[in-house]
């Protein structure tokens, strides 16, 4: 298959102009920028993974009024339940945070994710034409549930194992998700160290891998990197930090900041925040919580530095906030999504 006709499969499949994906950012990702998008000719995205299944339908809601075009919803896949730890020593390192920002002391975590099932539900009341997942691979009944009623679905594979897994599952298409990218390094059949391949090494391993469509995602900022991921063997391709400094994203002022001021090695992988392996741009809380058995396990030190992030969220302080985002962030240019997308998709077509 010639990669032209390749490309345009997919965006027919996906029901799109052109397959170039705005990543779904959970917390940043507004009907706004969703709308922009998928306005543009590519697919907007929201990322729900903590979302309650009422403002799910809400959200979506939001969308359809500002377009017509598809986009798609983004939940994690199930997690196990996390072990049994004594989080009293989180607490205590992060008190000193909460004292030096004038914040009550931190509350012993719980999981913030609703009912998956509950949020299944909400996609499936919500209309959209387009699922995706990460972090592993969600019940087939949930899976069976959406392709019943038409959904296309994607999943998230970091390594060729997983590709083949997520294809064995019944997925439309696999989101080969590089070293590159920012936010939650999305293994799950591996140790997170297992899927750190870069996103030119990863391409074209899994579109060999694999039958259904491959798309490429990690450290694409411009034309350059769409052109070179469909040489490699992509069918289509997500961003997600090129989107974040959109007028329309989500992401606050200090973070658009940091964002502009990244150099090529300001990122890191990190588990202070969440207790998952992410990339982000190195801060004050990326670099805490070094002492072995410190870190809570996944979601709940997600959970426990909660209030500590959106409180400095709050107060533009980027020290303490979440900073996710990929190794080519300095590549970022702060356009409106519709003119970010007119650029794009001008760039690439000049490469061929």
């Amino acid at each position: 298959m010639s990669v032209t006709h390749a490309w345009r499969q997919l965006a027919a499949r996906l029901g799109v102009e052109h397959p170039i994906i705005q990543a779904p950012m959970a917390g940043v990702t507004t009907a706004e920028l969703v709308a922009a998008v998928s306005n543009a000719g590519g697919l907007g995205s929201i990322g729900a993974p903590y979302m309650k299944p009422a403002d799910i339908v809400q959200l979506a809601r939001r969308v359809r009024e500002l377009t017509d075009r598809p986009y798609q919803i983004n939940l994690f896949a199930p997690q196990p339940a996390p072990a049994r730890t004594d989080p009293g020593r989180m607490l205590a390192e992060l008190t000193r945070y909460h004292q030096e920002l004038g914040l009550e002391p931190p509350k012993p975590p719980t999981s913030p994710f609703p009912p998956f099932e509950e949020q299944v539900d909400a996609v499936v009341e919500s209309g959209a034409p387009i699922f995706s997942f990460t972090l592993g691979i969600p019940p087939a009944a949930a899976l069976e549930q959406l392709k019943a009623r038409g959904v296309v679905i994607l999943g998230t594979a970091t390594n060729v194992r997983e590709a083949k897994l997520l294809e064995e599952a019944g997925v439309d298409a696999v989101v080969a998700q590089g070293s590159e990218a920012g936010g939650h390094r999305g293994t799950f059949a591996e140790p997170f160290e297992e899927g750190m391949v870069g996103t030119m090494a990863l391409v074209p391993q899994i579109a060999d891998a694999v039958r259904v469509p491959v798309i490429a995602s990690g450290g694409i900022m411009d034309g350059r990197g769409i052109a070179a991921a469909r040489v490699l063997g992509a069918s289509g391709v997500q961003l997600g930090t090129a989107f974040l400094t959109c007028p329309e994203s989500g992401a606050s002022a200090a973070y658009k900041a940091a964002l502009r001021e990244a150099r090529d090695d300001s990122t890191v992988i990190t588990r202070a925040l969440s207790g998952r392996p992410a990339r982000g741009i190195a801060n004050a809380l990326s670099e805490s919580f070094r002492e072995e058995g410190t870190l809570l396990p996944f979601p709940l030190q997600h959970a426990a530095t909660g209030a500590l992030r959106s409180a400095a969220a709050a107060r533009g302080d980027p020290r303490f906030m979440t900073l996710w985002a990929g190794q080519a962030a300095a590549l970022s240019r702060g356009l409106p999504a519709a003119e970010l997308m007119r650029q794009l998709i001008a760039e690439s077509e000049r490469l061929g």
